[in-house]
């Protein structure tokens, strides 16, 4: 139980990094398009795509925790 409480802990980190690199990626992208392209949506939409990582994180330290506590 201990390696899986580690390999969710990990998994939790390694999806924090990934969901900073998509929205700062989709940010750059939104404010480019609309000041240049023409986009209605104001930049800030793009913190939309955090909530299904920060769902995923969370439910990644919670099995974590728990696996950690039937050890």
């Amino acid at each position: 139980m201990k390696k899986i409480s580690y390999l969710f802990f990990g998994l939790a980190i390694l999806l924090s990094d990934v969901m900073c690199a998509v929205v700062a990626f989709n940010y750059g992208k939104m404010l480019w398009g609309t000041k240049n392209a023409g986009y209605s949506a104001p930049a800030s939409t793009a913190f939309l795509w955090a909530i299904p990582f920060l769902i995923g994180i969370i439910v990644c330290i919670i099995i974590a925790l728990v696996a950690k506590k039937k050890r």
